[in-house]
């Protein structure tokens, strides 16, 4: 009778009440370990289940990587095209539209903003930095290849700088262009791939409206993010005297920048130059004045807006399937505990303990959890570095977004992995060995 003791208790689990030492720190680890690897055996060896839950883990990952990645290039893509519109501290005066038949009637008697309003509105003042008149009009423009449509754009050779247009190939326009009326032109960069198919257009003739001119330079690409910009990029720029001698006798401004030194005295300037504009027009006030600087700031706050909502419905999404990632690793489990059950029940018998079965079941949870979020952050970080050349500062995996996904994944394969491992500690042996 006192020979089958022993097997007896270990038969109904009493032998776990005996005292036993805690295993080392070494011991720990290789447990660990053999955990793990039963875990991969266990992936391996149910390859169509495991395939469909890693699938859904790895695509919660892979869009939480790739979502969070992309909104922050395009956050600065975005934050690189308003500073690209250099609004700052500017101001512009533009002509009026007419609301009503009075309107009409008292513009009528004004000759509007004209180039021969210069001199009286870009009159020196402390609070100015510059003034950038600009004109503009849509022509036909021939080269030995053929006839484009594009943008004729008559500046001040300071343009270029106070407004971020910088030259990618020859030279700027400057002060003796705009002096000797050269017949000189600076194209934009979308324009000059038009005409010359990527080839220089440094040095070459192109014809608007009769009139030859050399171009000295090509603008660098830019965001396009205002009219200006569009119409720099997809047109030449030339020297206003010139402009207004060979392109428009009516001599018509399209508006007028004005870049002050502090943005507080924006106010004041702006009173400065409508009155002077007054003075300009006969006492008319048949010119706007904008604040560039409050409207991209606008611009950016509604942007900001939208990628709050963007953001949101993203991260749903990717939650969403990592969400149901998490339930197929409680099917997993589940199985996996039914299917084991014999296993459990002669573990527990050889003295395994409750905790032990339990952490064990949580260990290969996460295993599985980790394998998914593995793949996909691999796949992610190759959609990012495959999307990194439509970005200006390229497109790197965002630390935190990775960070979050792996976290929620192993998060989420601990909870729905806490049921089955749960049932396991507490199944006796004897009723696991039947």
């Amino acid at each position: 009778m006192s020979s089958n003791a022993v097997p007896l208790a270990a038969a109904t689990g009493r032998a776990a009440k005996t005292p036993r030492r805690g295993l080392s720190l070494g011991g720990k680890l290789s447990l660990g370990w053999e955990i793990v690897k039963g875990g991969l055996v266990e992936l391996w060896a149910h390859k169509l289940r495991s395939t469909l839950t890693l699938t859904l883990l790895m695509l919660g990952v892979f869009a939480l990587v790739v979502m969070s990645s992309v909104l922050d290039g395009v956050m600065d893509k975005i934050g690189t095209g308003f500073a690209g519109m250099s609004w700052d501290g500017t101001i512009m005066l533009a002509p009026k539209s007419a609301q009503t038949t009075e309107d009409v009637k008292r513009f009528a008697m004004s000759p509007g903003l004209r180039h021969e309003d210069l001199p009286r509105l870009t009159a020196p003042d402390p609070m100015v930095l510059a003034y950038l008149p600009r004109a503009t009009k849509e022509s036909a423009v021939k080269v030995a290849g053929g006839t484009e449509r594009c943008w004729v754009n008559g500046v001040w050779p300071d343009y270029g700088r106070w407004m971020n247009r910088t030259i990618a190939m020859g030279r700027g326009l400057t002060e003796n262009d705009e002096r000797r009326r050269s017949t000189v032109a600076v194209v934009g960069g979308t324009l000059g791939s038009k005409l010359f198919g990527g080839a220089d257009p440094v040095g070459r003739d192109i014809t608007v409206e009769g009139v030859r001119f050399r171009i000295v330079g090509v603008q660098a690409s830019s965001q396009i993010f205002n009219e200006e910009l569009w119409y720099d990029s997809n047109g030449i720029s030339i020297p206003l005297q010139t402009y207004m001698d060979r392109i428009d006798p009516d001599h018509k401004l399209a508006h007028l920048g004005v870049k002050l030194a502090r943005t507080r005295d924006m106010a004041e300037a702006s009173a400065m130059m409508i009155g002077r504009a007054k003075q300009a027009h006969h006492g008319i006030e048949d010119i706007e004045i904008t604040d560039l600087e409050a409207e991209s700031m606008r611009a950016w706050a509604q942007f900001l807006d939208q990628m709050r909502g963007w953001r949101v419905v993203l991260t749903s999404l990717a939650a969403t399937v990592l969400l149901v990632g998490g339930v197929g690793v409680l099917s997993v489990m589940l199985i996996s505990f039914s299917d084991r059950r014999y296993e459990i029940g002669l573990r527990k018998a050889m003295g395994a303990s409750d905790g032990e079965i339990l952490v064990q079941f949580l260990l290969e949870a996460c295993v599985l959890a980790a394998v998914g979020a593995s793949f996909g952050t691999f796949f992610g970080t190759v959609v990012c570095r495959a999307l990194s050349a439509n970005f200006p500062y390229g497109l790197v995996v965002n630390p935190m977004g990775l960070l979050t996904a792996w976290v929620t994944a192993l998060v989420l394969a601990v909870v729905f992995g806490l049921y089955p491992a749960v049932r396991a500690s507490r199944l006796s042996p004897m009723e696991a060995m039947r």
